[in-house]
């Protein structure tokens, strides 16, 4: 039975130049490495499966809309069953939140069918139930979506490293689609929610946030939903107070093994 957030595999038609520019994924396995990425964060789902997260302000989460439903009821999860592990990496976190509120697109639809429409309203808001300020964990900013060309990275964890995320500093812009980014970057299973990012003056700004994952003549792309608008809706909609969990909406997840943060995490392989 198949628990990871899963990201799912459609066919497009785009040009495949800047395949061959991507650099390889670098694992941050150490505060070294790791250090100006803190604020990327595993999304631990009951203690059943993961996501990818990003703090975008001391309170609020950027993620996937889709990590929010049971892959196999299709329903909503209770948000409460979810805890945002900042800087998650060999078995410890740099700041742990549990979620108080969780807002989704409106236009969003959990059918199991990747689509445009549901690629592009993929997102979601969370906020947590006490802020993070710590002096390593700095919110990153948002910036304009990028053009067809532009290199951008992402960071993310994935079920083949789930106990610390990777970063790919290059990758390309290959399309945009119907309000879809489409770009080079490697993800898989876990990878959803994770910040697509362009960089200026040394700075990383999220540009996109990871949907699916799609195939191009024989290799892997990955999906990215749009920000500035969604984001803006999204936002708005936690300061008119929504986002509270309905009980009886889904069936509520069990939370494994809360006593001991260090082994909590465990994983049902697909």
């Amino acid at each position: 039975m198949r628990r990871w957030m899963a990201l799912s595999l459609m066919a497009l038609v785009v040009g495949t130049t800047g395949f061959a520019q991507d650099a390889r994924l670098r694992q941050l396995d150490n505060g070294v490495a790791a250090k100006s990425w803190e604020a990327v964060g595993r999304l631990d789902i009951g203690g059943k499966g993961f996501c990818t997260g990003t703090l975008i302000a001391p309170r609020l989460v950027l993620t996937a809309a889709h990590c929010l439903y049971d892959t196999d009821t299709r329903e909503r999860i209770d948000h409460s069953v979810i805890e945002f592990r900042a800087g998650w990496r060999r078995g410890r976190a740099e700041a742990y939140r549990d979620i108080r509120r969780a807002v989704i697109h409106p236009d969003y639809v959990f059918d199991g069918q990747v689509s445009s429409d549901r690629v592009r309203n993929d997102l979601a808001l969370l906020e947590l139930q006490q802020p993070i300020r710590n002096s390593s964990i700095k919110p990153f900013g948002t910036a304009a979506r990028p053009r067809p060309g532009d290199n951008v990275g992402v960071v993310s964890y994935a079920k083949d490293r789930s106990e610390a995320p990777s970063l790919q500093e290059v990758c390309s812009v290959l399309a945009q689609q119907e309000g879809v980014l489409v770009t080079s970057c490697s993800v898989d299973f876990g990878s959803s929610g994770a910040p697509i990012f362009t960089f200026h003056n040394g700075e990383a700004h999220i540009v996109s946030v990871v949907s699916a994952k799609a195939e191009v003549d024989g290799k892997n792309v990955s999906l990215g939903t749009a920000l500035a608008t969604p984001l803006a809706l999204l936002q708005a909609e936690l300061v008119a107070g929504k986002g509270v969990f309905e009980a009886g909406g889904t069936n509520k997840r069990v939370r494994v093994g809360t006593g001991n943060r260090d082994n909590s995490a465990k994983f049902v392989k697909p």
